[in-house]
């Protein structure tokens, strides 16, 4: 059974082809397309499960009793509500606004706590000093302690460093070093307190669980009790356009709006039962062309013998209207007697003409040769008689005239 038997095979091969062609580009959309789980992606989201991403660590301090979600609005939203048990984590920003880092500045300003990684967190800070760091990125670190606080204290940590901090002030105390270069900054801002690394590699997934990087990351949180926190998933997308901050029932009004105007501008215009101008009419061809595509698709069909019917149907129709006899077709025999009767003086190969011509409507291999030579015959027959009868009626009229005036 074919597939889809009631459709006309050339609509059918062109479904098939357009079904192919689907989904052919369906499997190179996939191969192609960008894979947001694979162990390139750079970014440390707690979506991501690749050796980049942060997954296992958010799942972790959910298991653990942590009171920690997602932050994917802006920061501003954040910084009304903050508060000294606000403690937001910024692990590596793709994008920074000034927006943001004014929120940044007001919740350091309430007392809360931000962990911020690599340069770009740096740019987030408050009096942030940070500058590209002169290390192969690839390279994992181990960080050499520089103090006997908790944060120091962690025990082995290992660090792919992708930055620097140029310590400039007594404020900035730098629990740990890479290779001479400060990966691990904190200092006090306002009511709040700030910890910055030089990139996020202990919190990602592939690098969690070696040496003491778990221990560290809580360490850098600070105790669980009566603290909130926060994963900062708003700055790891697309920078928001101006149309993101205007949601809201304003916006949803003005959609709305919009929608109505549109119905009401469709009914409107939908009332018209036809086009503002008139269509112009089609050409018609000219009789010559006409007759060439007739005879064309007679030659197509290989139906002479067809054309010589029609042509003899004629015949037998004209020539009854010119003996006053009208009525259903007539045989070759008995057309000839009428006309005979009616015009002694027709052709005398007429008899023979109109029974070829009988016989070639039901010959289905008559040739077109054969078949023009029979309707030119019947053309100059119906020429012959049409003639004598014009002549019949002049003759007629002058012997009717005659009379009376004589």
């Amino acid at each position: 059974m074919k597939f889809l038997a009631s459709i006309d095979p050339r609509d059918r091969r062109l479904l098939l082809f357009c079904l192919s062609a689907a989904i052919v580009l369906a499997l190179l959309i996939g191969v192609l397309a960008r894979n947001e789980e694979n162990e390139s992606n750079p970014t440390p989201s707690s979506y991501l499960t690749g050796k980049h991403g942060a997954r296992a660590a958010f799942q972790l301090l959910q298991s653990s009793g942590y009171s920690i979600e997602r932050w994917e609005q802006p920061l501003s939203e954040l910084s009304v509500h903050a508060d000294a048990g606000t403690v937001l984590i910024l692990a590596q920003p793709l994008f920074v606004t000034p927006q943001d880092r004014k929120a940044i500045g007001d919740v350091l300003d309430r007392g809360g706590r931000v962990v911020a990684t690599g340069f770009a967190g740096s740019s987030l800070l408050p009096e942030g000093e940070a500058e590209p760091s002169t290390q192969l990125p690839s390279d994992a670190c181990k960080l050499i302690p520089q103090s006997l606080d908790e944060l120091a204290g962690s025990g082995e940590v290992w660090m792919a460093s992708t930055a620097s901090w140029k310590v400039a002030s007594p404020r900035y105390r730098v629990p740990y070093y890479c290779a001479a270069a400060p990966a691990v900054v904190e200092y006090s801002q306002g009511k709040g307190h700030v910890v910055w690394w030089a990139s996020s590699t202990p919190l990602e997934n592939g690098s969690i669980s070696r040496g003491q990087n778990l221990e560290f990351f809580l360490n850098t949180l600070g105790p669980k009790e009566g603290h909130r926190f926060y994963w900062d998933e708003s700055l790891h997308s697309e920078p928001p356009s101006e149309w993101y901050f205007a949601r809201g029932p304003a916006l949803n009004l003005l959609l709305i709006g919009l929608a109505a105007l549109g119905l009401l501008g469709a009914l409107s215009f939908s009332r018209r039962s036809g086009p503002v101008r008139e269509l112009p009419l089609p050409e018609r061809s000219a009789p010559v062309e006409y007759l060439e595509a007739l005879g064309a698709l007679y030659r197509k069909a290989g139906a002479s013998s067809t054309a010589v019917d029609l042509a003899f149907e004629r015949f037998c129709r004209k020539s009854g209207e010119l003996c006053g006899q009208k009525g259903p077709g007539k045989s070759s025999r008995e057309l000839a007697e009428m006309l005979r009767r009616r015009f002694p003086a027709a052709d005398p190969g007429l008899e023979a003409d109109l029974a070829a011509c009988e016989q070639g409507a039901q010959n289905e291999i008559l040739s077109a040769r054969q078949a023009l030579a029979l309707v030119q015959a019947l053309d100059r027959h119906y020429q012959s008689i049409q003639a004598a009868a014009g002549n019949a009626s002049k003759n007629i009229g002058r012997t009717e005239r005659a009379r009376r005036a004589g």
